[in-house]
């Protein structure tokens, strides 16, 4: 009995079969790499963001809530602060120069967004190709199925025989590519969601610590909404 899979594919196969199966071994070595990276990254970005707006919020001046912060690389948070924190001291110190030209809750609002845009593009980098290799793998693993059929019909035809054996075999071997390509496909799907689905969560507390930040150094006072939102984290603590 002759054993079918990837191993005899590849050495009865054609160069379009090899490349087909390179391509899919390449697109599952790439999204693998980008889950793992990922991964380490949302789990080092929990740690620096967790409990960091009520961290930094409570503590007695700018100063001392960089301190909290810490001083880690890649802490959102931090960069936001330090971002908004230099914004007003630049407005501060050419007012005379930028008076007239823009004012200062534009500019803080200007510097925060580019702030938090490149946080954004940190977070999101690597899902556009998870979410490429998720959408077009099935089709590689089909496209060399098609062609698997083909050739095994084009045998087929030239021996003159079409018995059960001989076209079951080479059959299911070329459907072995199709359950190579959702093999590469389905993981790539499932951790472009589970990240996408985490990126938000972490932006909306962005997007929370960001307009409490414009309010405190435009007007020097923070926003009540933030004041609120603690007060019902804490009561709904005190109560569980």
């Amino acid at each position: 009995m002759e054993h079918y899979g990837l191993a005899h594919i590849w050495n009865q196969g054609d160069l379009v079969t090899q490349a087909l199966i390179l391509t899919l071994v390449l697109m599952s070595a790439l999204s693998w790499t980008v889950i793992i990276a990922k991964i380490w990254q949302l789990i080092c970005l929990r740690q620096l963001t967790k409990n960091a707006e009520q961290t930094f919020w409570h503590a007695d001046n700018i100063e001392h809530g960089v301190k909290k912060l810490g001083k880690r690389a890649g802490n959102p948070f931090l960069a936001l602060v330090l971002a908004g924190q230099e914004a007003a001291s630049h407005h501060q110190q050419n007012q005379p120069s930028l008076h007239h030209r823009m004012d200062i809750s534009d500019w803080i609002t200007r510097c925060l967004k580019n702030t938090l845009d490149e946080s954004l593009i940190r977070m999101q980098s690597g899902l556009a190709l998870l979410a490429s290799i998720g959408s077009t793998a099935p089709f590689v693993g089909l496209f060399g199925t098609v062609w698997g059929i083909y050739h095994a019909l084009l045998a087929i035809s030239e021996n003159g025989q079409a018995s059960i054996n001989q076209v079951a075999g080479p059959v299911g071997e070329a459907l072995i590519m199709t359950a190579f390509g959702l093999f590469v496909a389905i993981p790539a799907t499932l951790a472009y969601n589970a990240f996408t689905r985490s990126n938000k969560r972490i932006v909306s507390k962005l997007n929370r610590f960001c307009h409490g930040l414009h309010a405190y150094f435009v007007t020097g006072a923070r926003l009540r909404s933030n004041r609120r939102s603690e007060l019902k984290a804490a009561t709904a603590k005190s109560v569980s």
